[in-house]
């Protein structure tokens, strides 16, 4: 069982950068492969990027690679969405989300989801 806790989100410029926070329960934080997930409105929840157990392996959609990272922080039961070089494009509620670290792109994957945090960027 995990709960999670998005900040950080707001406004920004194009070619601005923002960093999303994302703050899990528990004493098993470990466990879980980290994602987001964004969707913009009219849109179909996308996927951004993962990060596993671990921290040692990284996946990011092609739209986003490059400009984002996502670094976690387990000591802190934090995973964190850098996102640089942004566009307007990129503007959704972004989610965070936990699971098992089996697969990491489809919705599915996940078992534990954040409210979601609104990302506007400004052309």
């Amino acid at each position: 069982q995990v709960q999670l806790v998005e900040s950080g989100g707001g406004l920004v410029q194009a070619g601005g950068s923002l960093r999303l926070s994302c703050a899990a329960s528990g004493r098993t934080f470990s466990s879980y492969a980290m994602a987001w997930f964004r969707q913009a409105p009219g849109k179909e929840r996308e996927f951004v990027a993962a990060v596993s157990r671990s921290g040692g392996s990284a996946y990011y959609a092609d739209s986003v690679k490059g400009r984002f990272t996502i670094p976690r922080d387990n000591a802190k039961n934090m995973v964190y969405l850098q996102m640089n070089s942004l566009k307007p494009e990129d503007t959704a509620v972004y989610l965070c989300a936990a699971g098992r670290g089996l697969a990491y792109i489809r919705r599915s994957d996940y078992d534990y989801w954040g409210q979601g945090t609104q990302v506007t960027v400004s052309s």
